[in-house]
């Protein structure tokens, strides 16, 4: 078919179809008429900037849902010993970590004065009260069972991070996988607590560097150690982001939940997913 460019249109080809009466169509399958009216602005009047914000925390929570399926399916290959199959979802994880980072960008076009026009509207609704978030870093090991009483007015989501505060975190199903082939992990750590957030065990930082100091005899849990820790990484750009997004925007006021904002914000760079995969790196190479 002769395609024309004269009137700067492209022809609409023969076999395309154009009659999607009873067919899926790709606003259906998608739900785009829900999706895309969940953007309630509630400012009066409506403030020209509350649509990206809602937006930027819409989005954010999409991909959120999505790092949690991923993470969960990990858990259990690994719980499998099909940890060649598990790098495959983690290394996708590590994907949408980018994308959560760099749409912090978006956001920081917001300007002080610009937010601070409808941030009254906002009432106590705060990033804190995120239950996927929240999820997310129980199911790296931050886990703090006090968590749960933010979401006792919301049953569904109690559920849910009760279920997640009870689960092995990601990290435990590593480090099951690393005594099922021989390594000496501590059976302290293998019958811990798992509703206690993960903590750092000295004694474990030898059975890792038995990993790093022969990568090739055991080359698919060294390549696993790496992507644990880009993960980890990865985490604390996103929080640092975050951080910085909410200085330049708020300053040091206090956030909308009641937290102390920024302050708050700071404090949770000091928290870590996997300790002696850092601690590690102390030992390498040590004469």
């Amino acid at each position: 078919m002769h395609m024309s460019i004269e009137n700067n249109t492209r022809e609409i080809e023969d076999g395309i179809v154009t009659d999607l009466r009873d067919r899926m169509t790709y606003g259906g399958y998608l739900a785009l008429d829900r999706l895309l009216s969940a953007q309630l602005p509630v400012s009066e009047p409506e403030h020209h900037d509350e649509l990206l914000f809602i937006i930027q925390h819409q989005t954010s929570e999409l991909w959120m849902k999505l790092v949690l399926h991923e993470i969960s399916h990990v858990r259990e290959l690994l719980a499998a010993d099909r940890l060649g199959e598990a790098l495959k979802p983690l290394a996708r994880v590590k994907h949408i970590q980018e994308v959560l980072t760099q749409q912090w960008s978006v956001l920081a076009t917001l300007t002080p004065s610009e937010y601070a026009q409808f941030r009254g509207s906002l009432g106590n609704s705060s990033g804190f009260q995120s239950v996927q978030y929240r999820a997310i870093e129980f199911s790296l090991g931050n886990k703090n069972a006090k968590m749960l009483q933010v979401f006792e007015a919301e049953p569904e989501n109690h559920a849910m991070l009760a279920a997640e505060l009870a689960r092995p975190t990601l990290y435990d199903e590593f480090l099951r996988l690393l005594a099922r082939r021989g390594l000496p992990v501590p059976r302290e750590i293998l019958e811990r607590d798992v509703t206690e957030a993960y903590r750092m065990h000295p004694e474990l930082v030898p059975v890792i560097h038995t990993i790093y100091r022969d990568p090739s005899t055991y080359w698919d849990l060294y390549e696993a150690c790496e992507e644990l820790v880009d993960i980890e990484d990865n985490f604390q750009f996103w929080r640092f982001r975050h951080l910085r997004v909410v200085t330049r925007t708020i300053g040091m006021k206090t956030g909308t939940g009641g937290s102390t904002g920024a302050a708050f914000l700071q404090r949770a760079l000091e928290l870590t997913f996997f300790p002696e995969l850092f601690a590690v790196r102390t030992e390498i190479g040590r004469v």
